[in-house]
């Protein structure tokens, strides 16, 4: 078997549709688009077009708004850095960052953006962890259990 004898198992790709080979295909002549106009031509694009009236989308208001510079980061409960203390991803002596949680599996497609400590859990162990950003509560659970969080972007939150 060489790579140039590969090939599909017979049925298993359908045949395109041969448009204007006459007229017994059932698809000849003008291959099924009817007669003239513009719909009959190459190059069509009438999506959203409603015949010279105001189309839907521009009857319609605009809603809401969306913040260009806003930061999306990716949520981290500290039960959830309790278990993978527990299981052995992660080590408590050590400093807990951002990276350390990647690694851990814990984040996942942050974009660059940052971690936030969240509040869902419990956590027993002291543990120094340093993230973008937390929540009052996620820094009172940890500081509750002999840790430490330090924040990088927004000051550090004072339960």
């Amino acid at each position: 078997m060489k790579l140039n004898e590969l090939r599909d198992n017979p049925g298993s790709r359908l045949k395109s549709k041969r448009l204007g080979r006459g007229i017994g295909s059932g698809k000849g002549k003008t291959s099924g688009k009817g007669v003239k106009g513009q719909k009959a031509r190459e190059g069509v694009a009438l999506n959203g077009f409603e015949g010279g009236q105001l189309p839907i989308y521009r009857r319609l208001p605009k809603r809401g708004f969306k913040n260009p510079t806003r930061v999306e980061y990716a949520p981290v409960n500290i039960g959830a850095i309790a278990r993978a203390i527990e299981s052995g991803k992660l080590d408590a002596a050590q400093p807990i960052t951002e990276e350390s949680l990647a690694k851990a599996g814990l984040v996942r497609g942050t974009r660059g953006q940052g971690v936030r400590l969240l509040a869902t859990g419990t956590i027993a162990v002291a543990v120094n962890v340093s993230v973008s950003g937390a929540s009052v509560a996620a820094v009172a659970a940890v500081q509750a259990a002999g840790g430490t969080v330090t924040t990088k972007n927004a000051p550090a939150v004072e339960a």
